[in-house]
């Protein structure tokens, strides 16, 4: 196949927080490429997922969800939606018809957006097909969309229309990625999304929100990889939640990690893992640069 009738392009997945973007890009790569949790707002970073098959390479920006900031991390975040606006050759719109909340804010960004828009009603496995539509209207009434998807990123409904019609707004044009990578993003950011996925899953309040993860070292060794990795907390109290009675909670967090980094690496990992305190790291900006944002 020639390169002119390869296609290739960039697609930004915009939506609120929990509207289950992330899921979404995992089920398109049959990867777990972005961490998901049942909480709002996980995704802080623009995850760059690469699908590719041998006519097209489709390189996914998954955004933040769409918030207005409180302070410099989430400055940084929706910074991420503003490139990927400008960057995008399609946006995908990801709707949850079970979300009781409006999607303003969602909808006059995309209004100021010139580029084409698919309407992407997602966790239609958790709703009367009925309902989703009676839901969705008011919105297409609001927006004119290119097109209209109802799926289950779960399940995996509707994802090959989806694409198929993602491809074909898309420009002849050779790979930009080598075929073979799901993401551009280093091993070690990898790493310290797994963890941070735990802390998500183990932890409530404002501690999930409030930490961040920093991979002080990464050896990589034929037997066995050793991971060094520091637990950034903003506040003194924190530190004491996230350690526990005697150690205890660090050492469950370690365990449920090492899982994980283990199944996303396929080997054996030695995980080293600290807390440390940067007071109010998220309000400052250069710790927000520092830390990856």
């Amino acid at each position: 196949m020639t390169d002119s009738q390869h296609k290739t392009g960039y697609a930004a997945i915009i939506g609120k927080p929990n509207a289950g973007k992330s899921t979404l890009m995992n089920r398109i790569l049959g990867a777990k490429i972005s961490i998901t949790t049942h909480k709002a707002q996980t995704t802080r970073h623009q995850v760059v997922g690469i699908f590719s098959d041998e006519e097209t390479q489709i390189v996914f920006l998954d955004t933040p969800g769409v918030i207005t900031p409180k302070y410099e991390l989430q400055n940084a975040m929706m910074k991420t939606v503003e490139r990927a606006r400008s960057d995008a050759d399609v946006i995908l719109f990801i709707f949850d018809p079970t979300d009781t909340y409006p999607t303003d804010e969602v909808i006059e960004l995309l209004q100021s957006i010139n580029k084409p828009v698919i309407l992407v009603v997602n966790k239609v496995d958790a709703i009367d097909p009925v309902a989703a539509k009676q839901k969705t209207a008011p919105i297409q009434e609001r927006m004119r969309f290119r097109s209209a998807h109802f799926v289950s990123a779960t399940r995996g409904d509707g994802i090959e229309e989806l694409m198929a019609d993602i491809r074909s707004l898309l420009l002849p044009g050779p790979p930009l990625y080598p075929k073979e990578d799901l993401s551009e993003h280093p091993i070690r950011f990898f790493v310290s999304e797994l963890i941070r996925e735990q802390i998500y899953l183990q932890f409530h309040e404002e501690i999930p929100y409030s930490c961040t993860v920093d991979v002080i070292s990464y050896e990589e060794n034929e037997e066995m990889d050793r991971i060094n990795a520091e637990i950034i907390v903003n506040r003194k109290s924190q530190k004491g939640m996230l350690i526990g009675k005697g150690g205890s909670a660090i050492k469950d967090l370690g365990i449920k990690s090492r899982e994980s980094i283990e199944l996303f690496l396929d080997k054996k990992v030695f995980l080293e893992l600290h807390v440390k305190v940067r007071e109010k790291w998220r309000e400052k900006e250069n710790w927000v640069r520092n830390l990856g944002y």
